[in-house]
């Protein structure tokens, strides 16, 4: 997989129909395409997806469609709005329906939150430490007022932490991409090891 392009998918946790969180996600998508990365945005907005149930949705229809999408990709990019210091409903239930699917991947988390949304970037890292996957050192948090203007990223601030974000999904987001890919494939005793006979 030297040099070859990368599957991201990035997933807007709202159903608001003027989210932030759906302007800084295709703001980045837009980066992560400069860089020569396959980019699939995930928008509750325009496809529905039932609240999870155990018992119903792995048979419900659309599910296989997005399961095929999450596994494809080699990244994943959640934004959320910061409620009550947590990540949105909607995420979350995006989150329920998969954790396999998630194994060996890097995550990385986009908050609209007024107070940094470090305990929501912390929930998200544990959901990416329960799966088995990888997530970023650091998540990016903006301001709605601050950085969202007429609808599009305004602020210099976030458009260069945004930057920041793409290379560093470009970058290590391969790594572990063709590092996944090597266990999968190979016989050495990593941790993607266990997931050989599923494939």
């Amino acid at each position: 997989m030297h040099d070859s392009q990368i599957n991201v998918l990035g997933v807007v946790g709202s159903l608001n129909q003027n989210s932030v969180t759906r302007v800084v996600i295709q703001h980045v998508a837009g980066l992560l395409r400069e860089r020569g990365c396959a980019v699939d945005v995930f928008d509750p907005v325009m496809e529905h997806l039932p609240l999870f149930n155990p018992d119903s949705s792995y048979s419900a229809a659309g599910y296989a469609a997005l399961q095929k999408r999450v596994e494809t990709a080699d990244v994943l990019i959640l934004g959320t709005p910061d409620y009550h210091g947590s990540i949105s409903s909607t995420l979350k239930n995006f989150l329920d329906h998969f954790w396999q699917e998630f194994s060996g991947k890097l995550f990385a988390s986009v908050v609209a939150s007024h107070e940094k949304g470090l305990t929501v970037t912390d929930q998200l890292r544990t959901v990416a430490r329960q799966c088995y996957a990888w997530s970023l050192p650091y998540g990016i948090s903006f301001n709605e007022r601050e950085d969202i203007k007429e609808g599009a990223v305004g602020s210099d601030a976030l458009k260069k932490r945004l930057e920041m974000l793409a290379h560093d999904l470009a970058a290590y987001g391969r790594v572990l991409a063709e590092q996944r890919q090597r266990d999968l494939h190979g016989n050495e005793p990593g941790f993607m090891a266990r997931y050989r006979t599923k494939r």
